[in-house]
């Protein structure tokens, strides 16, 4: 049985090598292969240089079935696009009259002339498939090899978008004969470590089809399920069956799926009990009460505190805003640097009692509130889950 066929993206500017803007191309893209079962092998940036396009298109045909381009199809000459493809394929562009066409058409409609140099956008290697594009000026094209096509499509996201969805997935459907899915499913877990987790699911990790990866952030771990399948049902029949094992591995740990976050699940949590929650804060710079502002029914306040704070001057400052806001719950941190690590001290107060806990963090300091911020809501979330409404 032969290999199933892979694909390639490459963007391309020198914007997005800059950081100036932020490729969001490349992810729907991602996401629009993914959803027609094209396996995504590898996504390349480049800046506006011939060569190097060049080079990463070349390189590109020779490992996937099929290579995505974005950007560079503008009309000048840092819009070198048409004649990388064409010297990566080994050979020229050509001038097309139609595209000419279809160009001064579009400005027309916008009451406008082109210039001369929007010329350059009628050009395309020689060979290669125009793809007219309805919602732009810049005319895509594709150039079908043996065993690959290099698809060029523009850097605009709303002209990028349209052709994607109405040209490029359809086309990929055809030639590479694709009648899978590839679904996912991201399982959030919080409160524990990636090590940890990484022991009770390693076996899980080796799988191929479903895959799980794993991807760590401060305090939290998100589980991505990925399955490949010939249908939406038996996908889901797959991830289903590997969601229904994470869950008994990994019980509490689990507060959500796809797009839910700690903040929203605790606060719902909240909110479903009808209470409200006061916030103290000392070496976070508002990090927690940042968090969950969003949410302001459920979250009464907070208060910032200054200097060294005792854990005793924690608690009654943590009382006072609660008694000042009306809140049935309070919420403390206190973060500081100690000789080699951040402590992290997190009060709750609930109808369960008073809860005080030190733990120490040793990452990134840049990481250490949003660390705290994870650690502390997690233990709100457990605290309110076992007490009754």
């Amino acid at each position: 049985m032969s290999d199933p066929p892979r694909a390639e993206i490459v963007s391309i500017g020198t914007e997005l090598l800059l950081g100036e803007i932020v490729d969001t191309n490349t992810t729907e893209i991602a996401v629009a292969l993914r959803t027609i079962g094209l396996d995504l092998f590898r996504t390349t940036t480049v800046g506006d240089n011939l060569e190097r396009i060049a080079e990463a298109v070349a390189e590109s045909v020779k490992r996937a079935q099929a290579v995505i381009t974005t950007g560079g199809l503008g009309p000048t000459v840092d819009d070198p696009t048409r004649e990388a493809i064409a010297r990566a394929v080994g050979v020229e562009t050509e001038f097309r009259p139609e595209l000419w066409e279809q160009i001064t058409e579009r400005f027309s409609r916008f009451g406008r002339k082109p210039t001369e140099n929007n010329r350059r956008q009628a050009h395309i290697p020689v060979g290669a498939v125009a793809i007219e594009n309805p919602v732009g000026t810049a005319p895509a094209f594709r150039v079908e090899l043996p065993d690959s096509v290099v698809i060029a499509l523009p850097g605009v996201p709303a002209e990028m978008s349209h052709l994607l969805e109405h040209e490029v997935v359809p086309y990929l459907r055809r030639r590479l004969g694709l009648r899978g899915v590839i679904k996912r499913k991201v399982m959030r877990t919080a409160g524990v470590g990636e090590s940890i987790l990484d022991e009770r699911i390693e076996d899980l990790e080796r799988m191929h089809n479903p895959t799980l990866g794993v991807s760590a952030h401060p305090g939290r771990v998100d589980l991505r399920i990925t399955a490949k399948a010939g249908s939406d049902s038996e996908a889901d029949e797959m991830i289903w069956k590997m969601e229904a094992t994470l869950r008994q591995r990994l019980g509490e740990w689990i507060y959500g799926v796809d797009d839910d976050t700690l903040e929203a699940v605790t606060l719902a949590v909240v909110a479903s009990k009808g209470y409200r929650l006061a916030i103290v804060e000392s070496g976070t710079a508002g990090a927690l009460s940042a968090s969950v502002a969003p949410f302001s029914g459920a979250f009464a306040g907070g208060k910032l505190l200054a200097g060294p704070i005792t854990d005793d001057e924690l608690e009654t400052a943590l009382a006072a805003a609660q008694d000042e806001l009306s809140a049935e719950l309070g919420l403390a941190l206190r973060l500081e640097m100690g000789e080699s690590n951040y402590t992290f001290t997190y009060v709750l107060h609930t109808p369960a009692g008073v809860q005080l806990r030190e733990r120490s963090y040793g990452g990134p300091i840049v990481n250490a509130a949003s660390w705290a911020v994870s650690i502390s809501l997690e233990a709100l979330r457990r605290q309110l889950s076992a007490v009754e409404s």
